[in-house]
């Protein structure tokens, strides 16, 4: 069916000012976003190593735990024990250091080891925030704001992200099939950027609308998971901590500190470039719930961590003592072959309801988490609690929903899908670059056919925060990390947050500053530069990483971004 001129012209309009709204804060959501695919490497390599001897075997964790909890009670009520041999290294028993206040100091998580002659060995260990702050930046779409107003700022960028996808679809797919792979790089300077603009936007098109339509979920994930609660089933104490499928609540949950309401560790979850893991580091930082899903879960227990433990006035059976982790680990193969277990979680929740909560991925699933799920074991009969945030073991109606994220996440298909998540995360932010130059090209054209001889100040600053933002974006989270090795902590969440903003703000300026030609050149080469420097403080500071897939794919996308602002900057040999 053919349109009618005048209802595409409209459309098109739609298109333009809607994209030209969203489209900068959209660049750095998608930019960060692809990021954070990096995640659990950037954090490894970001936090100081912890000085504690050679993990003990799973078979001597009950002697370690046993020592540990004598001189540390107050661990009981919530410990973790790191089931992989890489885990391990970090410690094979960790527990919040904090004591469960709130506090504005850095995140410290007590890690525990035997010595050589049996001797318990306690550290305390502080992870890097850098990881972390790029992942809020990604879900707060690189507003420095509170949770709640930058959840609603969020949603509507979303929301105008969708009408840009309907609105271009309609304009402009009916002309791309006569010049699908025309792109006219020695044509002029607009219809190079409509080409690829066009070409980008139709390829991925099917990824942008998950983008958007996920966006648009997480962004009201309160009022939706309070009615998955109400709808689908009576959570089980210690379901919901920890994961993802909280709702994007430590992903849209911003602030400096993740156990505050809003940063429940959504994204905290690390990410892996292959396998998919949850680090004994990160499963304290995502047990603090949704908003909506502390109140379930405390109805229960106290699973959020208030009132963990409560005396009760009646008399109290003699209770089992927990299972051992080898005991775990039998009875979750034989419940769910194919799962591979990474973390146990043990809650102390009192009147014998105590969990574990076993984290761990099956390749064969899709997962409601970037790197896997979980399962919740009575950890003193392993009677199965919950399964539902489990893969391949979900309802129907969770597995749906589950679907549902693995597609925003990646979560599924193992390496090549994470690397086709980084590529199209790039390609979407430069599409949303494109968009905003192809806007400016098209506005001075006008400008000069009506007989303006200078540019008008909304072209003026919309060019100027176009070149600023994008590139102080990327020069920023460079600089994040190659400020790490040199931060105390490897860079708590405030001082990463004064290093990106006053980078961005640094280059929002000079993009003010230096208009035209000379400014654009300058700017994409001082971000190359910035970003060139990642590798090599990798190489200075970070050789071990290097020796891994994830180490090497981090070092060889900075060296290819570098590479290509610095083309950028070469090719600006004239004002666009």
């Amino acid at each position: 069916m053919k349109l009618r001129a005048d209802f595409v012209q409209l459309y098109r309009d739609v298109h333009s000012w809607v994209g030209i709204i969203a489209g900068l804060f959209l660049f750095v959501a998608f930019y960060a976003g692809a990021v954070t695919m990096f995640e659990e490497p950037l954090q490894s390599w970001a936090s100081a190593p912890v000085a504690l001897p050679p993990p003990v075997s799973l078979e001597r964790t009950p002697e370690l735990l046993q020592k540990a909890l004598a001189a540390h009670p107050e661990a009981r009520t919530d410990y973790t024990i790191a089931v992989t041999p890489e885990d391990a290294q970090r410690g094979r028993l960790t527990w919040d250091g904090s004591g469960g206040q709130v506090h504005h100091a850095p995140t410290q998580v007590m890690a525990a080891g035997l010595d050589a002659e049996g001797n318990l060995v306690v550290v305390p260990k502080t992870p890097s925030d850098a990881a972390r702050f790029v992942d809020v930046l990604h879900q707060q779409v690189g507003l420095s704001l509170p949770h709640t107003p930058a959840m609603i700022l969020m949603g509507i960028v979303a929301l105008l992200y969708a009408i840009a996808l309907v609105s271009g679809v309609i304009a402009y797919l009916p002309a791309l099939v006569k010049t699908l792979f025309a792109v006219r790089l020695g044509q002029s300077v607009r219809k190079r950027w409509l080409d690829l603009h066009n070409l980008l936007g139709l390829f991925s098109l099917p990824f942008h609308v998950v983008m958007a339509i996920s966006s648009v979920v997480f962004a009201f994930h309160g009022q939706i998971f309070a009615l998955e609660h109400l709808l689908f089933s009576a959570p089980v104490a210690g379901q919901h901590g920890g994961m993802r499928g909280g709702g994007h609540d430590g992903e849209h949950g911003g602030g400096p500190r993740p156990d505050s309401a809003s940063g429940s560790g959504v994204h905290g979850v690390m990410r892996t470039g292959g396998g998919e893991r949850a680090s004994p580091a990160s499963v304290k930082e995502n047990s603090s719930a949704a908003a909506a899903e502390s109140a379930v879960v405390s109805s229960h227990g106290g699973a959020s961590g208030v009132n963990r433990v409560e005396a009760s006035s009646a008399a109290v059976p003699a209770l089992r003592p927990v299972l051992e982790p080898t005991e775990i680990l039998a009875l979750v193969t034989r419940q769910a072959p194919g799962f591979v277990p990474e973390v146990l979680n043990y809650m102390q929740l009192g009147h014998g309801k105590d969990v574990v909560r076993v984290f761990g991925y099956d390749a064969r699933y899709p997962t409601r988490g970037p790197t896997g799920g979980f399962m919740v074991l009575n950890s003193r009969t392993g009677a199965v609690q919950s399964g539902e945030y489990m893969p391949g073991h979900q309802p129907a109606k969770f597995a749906i929903l589950t679907s549902f994220f693995a597609l925003h996440f990646g979560s599924f298909g193992g390496a090549p899908v994470r690397w086709g998540y980084v590529v199209l995360g790039l390609a979407g932010a430069f599409l949303f670059y494109t968009g905003n130059q192809l806007w400016i090209v098209s506005r001075r054209r006008r400008e000069r056919q009506s007989g303006e001889v200078v540019e008008t100040r909304g072209t003026r600053l919309l060019a100027a925060l176009t070149t600023g933002c994008t590139t102080g974006c990327v020069a920023g989270i460079s600089a994040v990390f190659c400020a790490v090795p040199v931060l105390p902590f490897g860079g708590t969440y405030g001082a990463v947050s004064a290093v990106y903003y006053s980078v961005f703000c640094l280059f929002v300026g000079a993009a003010f500053c230096l208009p035209g030609q000379r400014g654009i050149r300058l700017l994409l080469g001082a971000a190359g530069v910035v970003t060139a420097c990642v590798p090599l403080m990798l190489c200075l500071h970070g050789a071990h990483l290097l020796r891994t897939p994830e180490g090497l794919g981090v070092a060889g996308m900075a060296a290819l971004l570098s590479a290509f602002l610095f083309a950028g900057a070469v090719k600006h040999t004239r004002e666009i």
